[in-house]
């Protein structure tokens, strides 16, 4: 893990002890700090047992407990700062409120020699890092994936020197960090998402603009062009910095070189590539390097995951999408070719009663098969546009749909829903669907390329 001579003899609260919380208090007791650590688990606290035994970890509640003159109080991104009482105590306390990544920062000064890269956005953040990882482990350069995704950026030994840190960062993790220099930082784009937590969009938005502010003058920064929130984000750090480090980017150029990209296929996707591109190029890598990494890159596992292609049919697990706003660029991504060629599987436990996002993308179905709870209203739904098959099961559905499709189509799951009625969450879901297809395939015979 990293630890740092800087918590040396510091004092520390931490609240919450899962993966984050977990391996923030295991960094300070390692750099030889004092923590005081609680979490309303009991399993969570008997992780620490070690420690409080040697006396290194006191286990008491920062909200009730003293903790005037402490150095930090760490709390887990997913406590709601706005409505929880710790953030009061540490107003009372004169304690700022960081988080792991705020503990990154101020270790920096002693790991190897590297450079970070900070990922924020509604959308596509996920996607973006990875592809940002993958881009510079094909140029060469040693790259590690942490924050918002993987393990936490604090979990694993530091890096060799010249290697980068890509860090995903949620707009709750950018809350509670001050001074995280980022050598290059973007924003894909903001639309209202998560305002249980903020005063209105424009607090989430100023949120967002935080990651920026925190850079140095003269460090890089890209920026989205699909929304106004954004574009004017960029324009004010465009404003403060030299020509040429902020850039703003929408993939149009790209758009010829989009069908080299197997995994990554939509508009949604053509921002995400056109930034990880801005990203990589700010830190050195060349066009022939960036185009190579394009053409071998995997995606993640349930986004637009590429399962299979039999027979010249495309197999996609979507089963990320839990939401319609977060299907309707799945769909969008493949538009007649002449004739609707998407074999679409969705439902679940749904979060509304309709799927108005992905209505402007119905042309693109070639037939519909409903699933869990949400499938009779779905049914109803897409039955004046396309043909619907109430499949009720994932099993069903998929045997239906391969059944149906032709030499060029695409059968996907993108199910709009979550998937407690009938599965642990969205990866067991996509687990199964990866699954059966590859059992179905087997059982048929078909050939797979």
């Amino acid at each position: 893990m990293i630890v740092s001579p800087n918590f040396a003899g510091k004092r520390f609260a931490v609240l919450g002890l899962a993966r984050s919380g977990l391996t923030a208090a295991a960094t300070l007791v390692e750099s030889g700090a004092h923590v005081m650590a609680w979490d309303a688990r009991d399993e969570a606290r008997q992780q620490l047992a070690e420690w409080t035994e040697t006396g290194q970890v006191e286990l008491a509640d920062p909200v009730s407990g003293d903790i005037s003159g402490y150095d930090g109080l760490v709390v887990s991104p997913g406590i709601p700062l706005n409505r929880h009482p710790v953030t009061e105590a540490a107003e009372r306390a004169g304690v700022p409120v960081i988080g792991d990544i705020e503990l990154f920062a101020m270790a920096r000064a002693d790991l190897p020699a590297h450079r970070v890269v900070g990922i924020t956005g509604t959308n596509g953040k996920s996607t973006t890092t990875s592809l940002v990882c993958h881009l510079l482990e094909v140029a060469g350069v040693p790259a590690r994936a942490g924050g918002n995704i993987g393990v936490p950026v604090l979990g694993t030994d530091p890096m060799p020197a010249g290697g980068v840190y890509v860090l995903e960062l949620s707009s709750y993790q950018i809350d509670i960090t001050c001074s995280l220099d980022c050598d290059v930082a973007a924003l894909l784009n903001i639309t209202p998402d998560h305002l249980d937590r903020y005063d209105g969009f424009e607090a989430y938005a100023a949120s967002k603009a935080r990651l920026f502010a925190m850079q140095g003058r003269g460090s890089n920064a890209v920026f989205g062009m699909g929304d106004k929130e954004t574009r004017a984000i960029a324009h004010i750090e465009a404003a403060r910095r030299a020509p040429g480090l902020v850039r703003l980017v929408d993939g149009a150029d790209l758009l010829d070189m989009q069908k080299e990209w197997p995994s990554l296929q939509g508009p949604h996707n053509l921002q995400n590539a056109a930034v990880a591109i801005a990203i990589v190029e700010a830190l050195g890598v060349k066009k022939a390097q960036w185009r190579k990494g394009l053409r071998t890159f995997s995606g993640l596992p349930h986004r637009m995951e590429r399962v299979a292609v039999a027979n010249g049919v495309t197999y996609i697990n979507d089963s990320k999408a839990t939401n319609p706003a977060s299907t309707a660029p799945a769909i969008a991504a493949f538009p007649p070719d002449p004739e609707p060629r998407i074999h679409w599987i969705l439902g679940g436990l749904p979060k509304g009663d309709n799927l108005d996002e992905c209505a402007p993308f119905f042309g693109n179905i070639a037939a519909a098969y409903t699933i869990g709870d949400a499938g009779p209203l779905f049914a109803e739904i897409l039955s004046p546009h396309t043909e619907v098959h109430r499949s009720e099961m994932m099993a069903e559905a998929i045997r239906q749909a391969m059944a149906a499709a032709k030499p060029g189509d695409v059968v996907m799951l993108s199910p709009a829903c979550a998937s407690f009625d009938q599965f642990r969450d969205y990866e067991a879901r996509g687990q199964a669907f990866r699954q059966i297809v590859e059992a179905l395939l087997s059982d048929a015979g078909g050939e797979q390329g």
